[in-house]
């Protein structure tokens, strides 16, 4: 018997920070800030170590670094703040990001925003891209389990109508990888600030530059043929 597949994936499911915006050096520079602030010492690496977190657990370490009089959700709110008025300023996006959100566009492949910002955030960024990209955004305030839980892109799917298991995850974290894994879509990593491991279903590509619609699936064929 012969099985005929689609060239194109059934939905493609996008993380934001750091994979269709070059947000993360906003986000670092706020926790910095608010932990010197308080007499804290905090480093890269701290920074590293929060790339693609749930936001109430990352200000939970960043409470604790700087000794913070604050709430996890006040300093949420206050780093919201700070990130959302640098991206009101004008935002750069990754390579190759935006040819290939039109062009799934133009083709009908379904796609979903799946980001661990909150929605306040997230509309900032949507707000200057051309509409109609999106079916489904899920956003960090808006699930009960942040990545690597797979439920934001379990929830991104259902709202698209269709299985995981068609789906290409753009990631560029490994916490947002292992989310897309657990969710059994398959995973494409383009490394920002941390790089993901390749694995089964999972391909690391330095940059989605000159990729296009009909590249993504036959990526993992190529990483099947390669040996490990």
């Amino acid at each position: 018997m012969e099985y005929v597949t689609s060239p194109l994936p059934a939905a493609v499911l996008w993380d934001m920070d750091g994979t269709i915006v070059d947000t993360e050096p906003l986000w670092m520079g706020a926790e910095e800030a608010l932990v010197r602030r308080h007499g804290g010492t905090w480093t890269h690496a701290d920074s590293l170590a929060l790339v693609g977190s749930d936001l109430l657990e990352a200000a939970a370490y960043i409470r604790d670094a700087g000794t913070i009089p604050m709430t996890p959700e006040q300093i949420v709110e206050h780093m919201l703040g700070e990130v959302l008025t640098g991206v009101r300023q004008g935002v750069t996006w990754q390579p190759g990001v935006y040819e290939l959100l039109t062009e799934l566009r133009t083709l009908g492949v379904p796609q979903a925003l799946v980001t661990m910002s909150y929605r306040s955030l997230t509309e900032a960024v949507v707000s200057q891209l051309p509409g109609g990209l999106f079916g489904s955004v899920v956003t960090g305030d808006e699930v009960t389990n942040g990545k690597p839980h797979p439920e934001p892109y379990l929830t991104a799917a259902r709202e698209l109508g269709v299985d995981p298991a068609g789906c290409v995850v753009v990631e560029d974290s490994p916490r947002g990888a292992a989310a897309g894994l657990a969710a059994g879509a398959l995973v494409l990593s383009v490394p920002n600030a941390v790089a993901a491991v390749p694995e089964p279903g999972l391909v690391v590509i330095d940059s989605l530059d000159g990729v296009r619609a009909a590249d993504l699936l036959a990526l993992f064929e190529e990483s099947r043929l390669d040996p490990v």
